[in-house]
């Protein structure tokens, strides 16, 4: 769009998913809301359990808890104002609300990518250098790789802000169902090939680099698993491996598929759906992969639900 066509745009309009039947979209909502709140309920279920339970004080569950108090508010970002434009039809959103929502959601998709290299690099060393995995994983160190994973994504990111706000726009209606880079850059009167170019070195860097660093522990993992003597010991660990490998396939292959190519190479109803299974569907699963089906969770879980009843049925 040209400077021609420059308005004073005060607000954006979401038009998510104008295609479904307004009866679609209602069930469309309910189901996202039961989704979002099976989300919310297990991370803070998890969270809870990490605090309470002396046995999953270790730094598996450490970084696990962390993860879980991130995907709260990663998929709350979206989530929410998805569910109620789908349910009520209210799908306006302020200029400083949308930067925000857009900021907020690369700062933690990138602290995510983050935790998951170091969670991969926990597990590698915790099954191939299982002797000196009290000595490297210090909670000092696990305590230091959080924060600088936070930390480091947030600050990273903190020029957007600073690009968002000098931005003028030609329109206001965002083709999407939230502030997401390529539809909000289109409606923009000024010139956006250098916050374009940024972003894609940048997310190119930070998605294809922590996926690197996470497959490369992984396998260093397989190799190790496929050395142990006995063959339980293997099926467990590969078991486990295969699972998590499932739910990273989900986040960094919608994450190449939205950020690492050409805007115009993906279609938009393409753009939303690979959107759809990184703001809902990935931390959806996540709390059943990564605990929810752990024994010393689910032993955690009976045990905190037996002293509930103790106190309320004495």
């Amino acid at each position: 769009m040209g400077p021609e066509n420059e308005t004073a745009v005060t607000e954006f309009i979401l038009e998510g998913f104008p295609e479904l039947d307004p009866r679609l979209q209602v069930f469309f909502s309910l189901v996202l809301l039961l989704m979002y709140l099976t989300t919310v309920m297990g991370n803070a279920t998890i969270i809870f359990l990490v605090c309470v339970d002396h046995y999953l004080q270790t730094p598996m569950y450490f970084f696990i808890s962390n993860l879980a108090f991130l995907e709260i508010w990663f998929t709350s970002s979206t989530s929410i104002k998805l569910f109620v434009m789908l349910s009520s039809g209210q799908n306006t959103l302020s200029l400083s609300s949308c930067f925000a929502q857009n900021y907020f959601y690369f700062a933690m998709g990138g602290t995510e990518f983050m935790l998951l290299v170091v969670m991969s690099f926990d597990r590698y060393v915790a099954i191939c250098q299982p002797l000196r995995y009290a000595a490297i994983m210090k909670p000092q160190l696990c305590v230091h790789l959080v924060v600088a994973a936070w930390i480091l994504s947030f600050a990273l990111l903190s020029y957007r802000l600073l690009f968002l706000s000098k931005l003028s726009f030609c329109g206001s209606k965002i083709p999407h169902f939230f502030c997401d880079n390529s539809p909000l850059f289109k409606l923009s009167c000024s010139d956006t090939s250098l916050l374009w170019k940024i972003d894609s070195v940048f997310i190119s860097c930070v998605v294809l680099g922590s996926l690197c660093l996470t497959l490369a522990f992984y396998i260093c993992i397989v190799f190790c698993v496929l050395h142990l003597p006995a063959a339980s010991g293997r099926k467990k660990a590969l078991t486990t491996c295969s699972s998590h490998l499932i739910t990273l396939s989900i986040a960094y292959g919608s994450c190449i598929a939205l950020y690492t190519r050409p805007a115009e190479v993906v279609s938009l109803s393409t753009n939303k759906s690979v959107a759809l299974l990184n703001t809902v569907l990935y931390p959806f699963l996540n709390p059943l992969i990564y605990s929810l089906r752990n024994k010393p969770v689910i032993l955690a879980l009976s045990k905190s639900i037996a002293r509930a009843r103790t106190k309320l049925f004495p």
